[in-house]
């Protein structure tokens, strides 16, 4: 409750929330916020109702508003005509970070719940400039901004703008962002494998590959199993690729090259958007004129032969990582990761959050901070 005080001494004429989270003893830490000087209490929306009501007897007494925040609640819409008809002052449409990973978004359900009660709405998670303006277009009469703020390299710069979009979200253009797979694909350029791996939690990169040709790469995998030698089927997946794929061939020879010059270019004609090799690559001087970003663990001279052994868009393990078809392939001059298909949108999204994060220590540190002093290292150190 210091920090309620805090604020309260700081701004006196102004609102001041005690975000509690409350979802038991609601009466009693109803009135500790109260008493530590905040005009409205939060309660969690899916507390049992006991609670919900204790903790409105308490508001009422001391003279404080209720919210009731919609995190994570079961059935947010049922839940908040529930919530309405309990008598709490305000509803907060809340998706949390977790959830916003996975592709929830609070402005969505924000426009179901206008539709069905007639209570204030508040609304947060992950909004920026473009979903506030939604959000108040939607019904919103409160809009709560942290990491968009918070992270970046601007503050104010960054709260003006989102001001600006409460004040007039007419005057806001909302992006078309295309279909899924578009969106993952531009978040996957914008970050880098590292930023990924970290998302990953130190995992899905590729060991003993390196960039050969260098050039980003963002793309599904279409996968390649040949035997020592064999180049039939890593030149027939060129066939099978899609323009924006990438190839990823496990070859079981690093001394005979499975790919070369006549591949890259037949490559470059269908919009292939790269290729990584577990095993050899020759023609490095045609390779490199071509310009195809191309990810190997070898350079040989020799070739073997189209003897048509093995298959393609089967799970394979290139560089020791499992990949299957239809995987994301990320590369770029770290190295290369793996994407599983089925978590692409929620590692796409976090790797986003590492880059943001990142992107603020570095101006910390340009402002004169040091990475031990701003991670604060001796004081997570273990004892």
């Amino acid at each position: 409750m210091d920090a309620v005080r805090t604020m309260r001494k700081a701004f006196p004429d102004r609102t001041i929330l005690a975000d509690m989270k409350t979802v038991d003893t609601g009466a009693m830490e109803v009135e500790m916020a109260a008493k530590a000087g905040a005009d409205v209490a939060i309660v969690l929306g899916s507390a049992d109702d006991s609670t919900i009501l204790d903790a409105l007897r308490s508001a009422h007494k001391y003279g404080i508003r209720l919210m009731a925040d919609l995190i994570s609640a079961p059935g947010p819409v049922s839940r908040a005509v529930e919530l309405e008809a309990l008598g709490v002052d305000y509803l907060n449409v809340h998706v949390g970070i977790d959830q916003q990973m996975m592709g929830m978004d609070p402005v969505s359900i924000l426009m179901e719940i206008a539709e069905k009660v007639n209570v204030q709405l508040a609304v947060a998670g992950g909004l920026d400039s473009e979903s506030a303006a939604q959000a108040v277009k939607a019904g919103a009469e409160i809009v709560i901004v942290g990491g968009n703020i918070t992270r970046s390299v601007n503050v104010t710069e960054a709260a003006q703008k989102i001001r600006q979009s409460v004040d007039a979200p007419e005057s806001v253009e909302i992006r078309d962002r295309g279909s899924l797979d578009q969106e993952i694909r531009e978040i996957l350029m914008e970050v880098s494998t590292s930023n990924i791996s970290d998302a990953l939690h130190r995992k899905g990169a590729m060991k003993g590959i390196h960039q050969l040709v260098r050039g980003k790469i963002v793309g599904k995998a279409v996968t390649v199993q040949s035997f020592a030698g064999d180049w039939a089927k890593t030149v027939e997946a060129i066939d099978e690729a899609k323009e924006g794929d990438v190839i990823v061939i496990y070859n079981e020879s690093k001394d005979i090259a499975c790919w070369g010059g006549l591949a890259t270019l037949s490559s470059l004609n269908k919009g292939i958007a790269g290729v990584v090799i577990e095993g050899a690559v020759r023609d490095i001087d045609e390779v490199e004129k071509l310009g195809l970003p191309i990810y190997t663990s070898n350079t040989v001279p020799n070739a073997g032969d189209p003897k048509g052994f093995g298959e393609m868009n089967a799970e394979i393990t290139c560089g020791g990582q499992t990949v299957k078809p239809g995987d994301y392939i990320v590369g770029d001059e770290s190295g290369v990761v793996v994407v599983p298909k089925e978590r692409a949108y929620e590692i796409a999204r976090r790797a986003k959050e590492v880059y943001k994060t990142e992107k603020r220590i570095f101006d910390e540190i340009r402002r004169g901070g040091t990475l031990s002093e701003i991670l604060e290292l001796k004081k997570w150190e273990k004892l």
